[in-house]
């Protein structure tokens, strides 16, 4: 990978090696519809002050600013919303197990929709991917049973990952369209908040915001570093290589939360995880590589 390119996958994959653990601080007192409105909100309004600041283009066509709802909803709406409740149910490991399947719907959408040819050394960096994520999480996989609560945490999981997938695609497209990334997430992030406060109206869940330290901390580093930053670069780098190999970063972020865990939490890797970690990256060589 070129320079710029590596910068730009190493960043999302860092900070989102840290935000399966930082959502958990945003459970309990405030509703998961909240979250993600508040999340996307704050962040949809910084990139909208930074735009104007920059003196960036803010005018676009009332089309355009239908693709950039489509976007929003799928990508910073519904996609959140699902995998926030799906950690009711399910251990980050599960989630992060359930979330490396992107690749493969990044992969169908990315021919079924925008007409790209399925890339055969991506499909096989996909399969040692998700082969090595499945080595990582071995000892949760042992425990999962399909009769409790752990699949309803996965169905509501799958298609979250299901709308990630779909936004990432309408990011590719509107990336074709010379839409550019900065502006479009600060629309999208807004719509997409908009669209949460609505449906949690609508169902009458409680408008409130838990003042906790430990909500507020982790708000702001979701808002600064998981929305902002990480999706800056993740979606710059799916209209530089494609939806398809951008969502390497997904399979990426298992070994990242694994490393941050060792270092901050004494966390020893067994056996599996290293055998994991090096299928992951053997995946990873193959699907990226130029030739």
């Amino acid at each position: 990978m070129k320079g710029r390119n590596l910068i730009l996958f190493v960043t999302p994959a860092v900070i989102w090696g840290s935000t399966w653990f930082v959502i958990k601080f945003q459970l309990g007192v405030v509703d998961p519809l909240l979250s993600v409105c508040y999340r996307f909100a704050f962040a949809g309004l910084i990139l909208l002050v930074y735009s104007k600041l920059r003196e960036l283009n803010l005018q676009f066509s009332l089309r355009q600013h239908l693709f950039m709802a489509l976007q929003g909803a799928l990508l910073f709406g519904c996609n959140y919303w699902l995998i926030y409740i799906s950690e009711y149910y399910l251990t980050s490991g599960l989630v992060a197990i359930a979330f490396s399947t992107l690749v493969f719907m990044n992969i169908i959408f990315n021919s079924l929709l925008l007409r790209n040819p399925v890339r055969r050394k991506v499909i096989v960096g996909a399969m040692f991917g998700i082969a090595g994520t499945l080595l990582i999480f071995q000892e949760e996989l042992s425990g999962l049973s399909f009769e409790d609560e752990t699949f309803v945490g996965l169905v509501f999981c799958l298609v979250g990952v299901l709308f990630a997938s779909l936004g990432n695609i309408t990011s590719a497209f509107n990336q074709k369209g010379r839409l550019p990334v900065i502006q479009t997430n600060a629309f999208g992030m807004l719509y997409g908040a908009t669209l949460m406060l609505l449906i949690a109206v609508l169902s009458g869940k409680p408008v409130l915001i838990d003042l906790s330290f430990a909500y507020l901390s982790s708000l702001a580093y979701l808002v600064i570093f998981g929305s902002i930053i990480a999706f800056s670069t993740y979606l710059t780098l799916i209209g530089r290589i494609g939806a398809d190999k951008a969502a390497y970063v997904i399979v990426a972020v298992p070994v990242i939360a694994l490393v941050i865990s060792t270092i901050f939490e004494s966390y020893l890797p067994s056996v599996y995880a290293i055998a994991g970690i090096f299928l992951i990256v053997i995946g990873n060589g193959l699907a990226l590589r130029k030739k």
